[in-house]
């Protein structure tokens, strides 16, 4: 990000001119222009600032800072974490002070006082790893989980015995209460399906799944129950401290279960070498206190007036943690939030059939709603209550998406900012479905009105380090999760490194690298201007959709990619995910329901399992009643014991009296003065009712090449659209307004132009758009316009032709200090890897081709652009014409305006290119460290093979 006065040539100059002009057109637009095209700093990238095993330096830090202040980066997360084994060796960091100890503090403390002096914000990872944990929790403060014990004795006697202890870990265990049922027949039965995911004691695995078959569970069999509730006998006060069981034993042969707790296995994953402990207990609020008290508030006590005005967040990061569920105090809780005793109920968390399968599977979906309601209230409510009273928000990864027991958009209720994750495409997480989960964390932000969302952006694991394409691989990933709701990205990561630890230096074992020892850092402007520009636009806005979807009451609960589309929406509507607590804080507004954040929806969808809770079959009847639209279909089950036999026969009643006894397959009906629909999608629905769709393209709409995201701000309507193929594409593309003129904004250059060809017609306006490969773009709708009226040209974009093809030979000049030439002669464009001379196969970094070619006339009415076509491998290069530089290219088509600097005659062109480390890197596989050009902790794996480099053209002159 640059100020006008920082502008490097004339064409920058020229674009900010044109932008002035477009003050006339676009008025309703003309605050956004300007910031547009220089965004303010609170709109710059953010990153997770790895203190890698702590070992950081204030030398490293300032220069860290200095780096992110000079590219325009808003702030930095302060994360310190270590190496985590099970992704491979690679070699070893030397150990830095204890995270929040004196040492550590002090660079703590000079971090935050740079930050102040570089306009930074800075915000904290309140423990060294992943999870929160550390040394000092102790057995009684660290997660928990339910063990059992169970022996079978006769009757008509006293009994004293000694029970056997339940499994424990670290010898930690404390008794809940002691059972006793009559022994059934002996008879074989089928298991409780998926029993340790629907008690909560193990997560369900790192991809956001659909976790609704846990309300299910083998079909019932006559007869199969191990118990009856009323059989069942309490007997924990016949239970000595010493384990000693007094009881006189009724008639007939007896089942005991002994039911305790003890600490789950979990430790702090990821963290420093001198941060190993046990993961806390998350249930408990005493348990996150005393964390708080013994760490956090000490630092931020040092940190004093820092705190709140420079470190203006606190973070956690993402529960993988494996699962927990029991916590000192849980049996008040649940019987707070579900109204029955949870005690003899507990022999079905021992496996155990009570009553029937059915009651037996829904005591345990109110376990895991109960433990999901203390994750959230105990944990991420105490954390964000203790945060403010320093001043500080909160922003951790509470939402998945690993399916823990935890109901993702409950968490984020306590967030200030929202924060999730996407991935770049990686061995580990290859599929879309593994990679993006911005949607939730969105959703989340619109339903309760809060302004940022974020995401720990383009992770990456197993992957070859530094091989990272920007126009293939993060831009279309980001653009994705910008379509999603995506307004602040988190670069993962960025790595300190001290300067002793060389170049490309320490870095962490997973993610995308960003720092100055990336060789391409000193030519990111670029980039980090397309992510600011974009960033101020939708943080400034308000996001439209047609539809707000309930994702149902259970646990786990993830809403999962925006493309999963729960709700039937796509393509052309947009959509939002809502959870339990905000659909029972829903009001109608002429027809449309309204969340707690503001936005107004046509329609409410509900889950297609056709289970909901009491009060949410309840609030759909209200809803109904103000005249809102909802559809789904008729709700078979309460899956909850809450509320008793009373609470189900209310159920059915309102089910029956909405969907009727016996509906049919599909159907519409009117209920009071609202809509009520089944048996279609919503977008079936929607056209039904002649509302069309808010975005639509030219293509079929199933080729999902094309994704949108449609926000209002400052009074105009701004879509940004995003060709999600390597293709070049030229698409109509049709938006639900009229009567505005439309205008097209490059984030990628800061141009904006009148659109001259449009048209409108029925209410939308058509719009010719052209994208390069992943390309993207804002359509504005600014001033109003008359709604007959069309556009007047052919194209929105200039029509290039060939004119001339540079040919060589090239001049190139590399760095000797790589080992590479200082000059050499190619004759043509070529890879370098290919290359016979080890000093240019094996080279990483900057190269400069110098050539010059003659142009017999220009012609002045034209317009003239340079274009590279083929560059490899991260696509990073800068254009200099006569002396002039004409700025950076880094995404496709690789394509630059020369008009203003063309001259006639003999031109003198030089492009600067820049690869990755990957190539110099392999070069140095295998040979002593005194014979290498790199130092690193990463190990240089066997499997890595050189990388395409280099400019390969053809390098073209292309006329309008």
């Amino acid at each position: 990000m640059k100020t006008i006065n920082d502008f490097k040539n004339i064409s920058k100059v020229s674009i900010f001119l044109f932008a002035a002009f477009a003050f006339v057109s676009l008025s309703c637009a003309s605050g956004l222009v300007a910031d547009f095209q220089d965004p303010p700093r609170d709109t710059g990238v953010r990153c997770w600032w790895w203190w890698l095993n702590s070992n950081v330096t204030k030398e490293s830090i300032t220069q860290d800072l200095e780096a992110m202040h000079e590219k325009g980066f808003s702030g930095a997360m302060i994360f310190d974490a270590g190496t985590e084994l099970r992704w491979g060796p690679d070699n070893p960091v030397p150990n830095g002070p204890m995270f929040s100890g004196p040492e550590w503090t002090e660079l703590f403390l000079h971090a935050l006082h740079e930050a102040e002096r570089l306009s930074l914000e800075l915000g904290l990872s309140i423990q060294s790893g992943w999870n929160l944990g550390g040394p000092g929790v102790t057995l009684e403060n660290a997660a928990k989980q339910l063990t059992f014990s169970e022996i079978s004795i006769s009757g008509r006697r006293n009994f004293e015995g000694e029970l056997p202890l339940p499994q424990c870990n670290y010898g930690f265990y404390r008794d809940i209460c002691v059972l006793a049922y009559p022994k059934p027949d002996n008879k074989e039965r089928r298991p409780i399906k998926d029993l340790s995911a629907k008690t909560g004691s193990k997560e369900l695995g790192g991809s956001a799944p659909d976790c609704r078959f846990l309300l299910n569970d083998v079909p019932a069999e006559k007869g199969e129950q191990d118990t009856l509730l009323e059989d069942i006998l309490v007997i924990s006060g016949k239970l000595g401290t010493e384990g000693i069981l007094r009881w006189q034993v009724p008639k007939g042969e007896w089942i005991i279960l002994r039911i305790g707790y003890t600490p789950t296995k979990a430790h702090v994953a990821t963290s420093s070498d001198n941060w190993k402990g046990h993961v806390l207990d998350y249930l408990s609020e005493d348990a996150f206190n005393n964390y708080w008290d013994q760490v956090v508030d000490p630092l931020l006590k040092k940190a004093g007036p820092l705190a709140g005005t420079v470190l203006k967040q606190l973070e956690t990061d993402s529960w993988e943690c494996g699962g927990m569920n029991w916590s000192e105090n849980f049996g008040r809780e649940f019987k707070h939030r579900c109204g029955y005793d949870i005690t003899p109920y507990l022999a079905v968390a021992a496996g155990k059939i009570v009553e029937s399968r059915e009651v037996s599977n829904a005591f345990l979906a109110d376990l895991r709603k109960t433990i999901a309601a203390c994750v959230s209230d105990n944990h991420y409510r105490v954390f964000a209550q203790r945060a403010a009273e320093h001043n500080l928000g909160i922003q951790p990864e509470s939402a998945g998406p690993h399916a823990a027991p935890v109901d993702g958009i409950t968490n984020y209720s306590h967030s200030d900012i929202v924060m999730s994750e996407f991935w770049i495409e990686c061995p580990h997480r290859p599929g879309p479905q593994n990679r993006f989960f911005v949607k939730q964390a969105s959703s989340a932000a619109h339903i309760y009105g809060k302004k940022l969302v974020a995401a720990e952006s383009f992770t990456s694991l197993r992957k070859p380090h530094w091989q990272d394409v920007l126009w293939q691989e993060l831009k279309p990933a980001m653009d994705h999760e910008f379509c999603s709701g995506l307004n602040m990205i988190f670069l993962h990561t960025f790595t300190a490194s001290p300067k002793e630890m060389g170049i490309p230096g320490q870095e962490y074992f997973a993610g995308t690298h960003f720092n100055p020892n990336v060789t391409w850092w000193d030519y990111s402007d670029e980039f980090f201007d397309y992510i600011a520009r974009l960033q101020y636009i939708f943080q400034k806005g308000k996001f439209n959709a047609d539809v707000l979807y309930y994702y149902g009451d259970h646990v786990p609960n993830i809403a999962r990619l925006k493309e999963s589309d729960p709700a039937g929406a796509l393509a052309g509507y947009d959509y939002d995910v809502t959870n339990e607590d905000v659909l029972l804080r829903l009001e109608v507004s002429q027809g449309r329901v309204v969340v707690p954040g503001g936005i107004h929806y046509r329609v409410l969808v509900l889950p297609d399992h056709r289970v909901l809770s009491l009060a949410a079959i309840e609030k759909v009847e209200f809803l109904l009643s103000k005249g809102a639209s909802v559809i789904g279909a008729k709700p078979e089950r309460l899956v909850s014991l809450k509320g008793g036999r009373q609470a189900q026969i209310k159920f059915h009643k309102i089910a029956d009296k909405l969907w009727g006894q016996n509906p049919q397959m599909a159907g519409v009906k009117s209920v009071n003065s609202g809509i009520l629909a089944w048996g279609m999608s919503t977008r079936e629905f929607l056209n039904s009712r002649s509302v069309l769709p808010d975005f639509e393209t030219s293509e079929n709409p199933q080729e999902g090449s094309f994704d949108y995201i449609h926000y209002t701000v400052e009074g105009c309507d701004v879509y940004f659209v995003s060709n999600q193929t390597e293709n070049s594409r030229k698409a109509d593309c049709t938006f639900r307004i009229s009567g505005r003129q439309p205008a097209i904004w490059n984030p990628v250059t800061g141009n904006i132009k009148t659109a001259s060809a449009f048209s409108q017609s029925g209410g939308r306006t058509t719009v010719p758009l052209q994208f390069a490969p992943y390309g993207s773009c804002l359509v504005v709708f600014g001033d109003a316009i008359p709604q007959d009226k069309q556009g007047t040209g052919k194209s929105n974009y200039p029509d290039l032709h060939l004119l001339d093809e540079i040919d060589g030979p090239w001049l190139v000049s590399f760095d000797p200090e790589w080992g590479g030439p200082a000059r050499v002669r190619f004759e043509t464009l070529c890879d370098w890897s290919e290359h016979p001379a080890e000093g240019i196969r094996y080279y990483s970094g900057e190269a400069e081709y110098d050539n010059n070619f003659d142009l017999p006339l220009k012609e002045f009415e034209k317009r003239y652009w340079l274009q590279l076509n083929d560059l490899r491998d991260v696509g990073i290069a800068s254009v200099k014409l006569n002396g002039k530089d004409l700025g950076t290219l880094w995404t496709k088509p690789f394509r630059i305006e020369i008009t203003d600097t063309l001259k006639a005659g003999q031109n003198d062109l030089n492009i600067t290119v820049v690869n990755s480390w990957m190539n110099r890197l392999i070069g140095d596989r295998g040979k002593p460290q005194n014979r290498r050009f790199t130092k690193t902790n990463i190990k240089i794996r066997d499997d890595w093979k050189l990388q395409k480099a280099g400019l390969l053209g053809p390098v073209q002159i292309m006329i309008d």
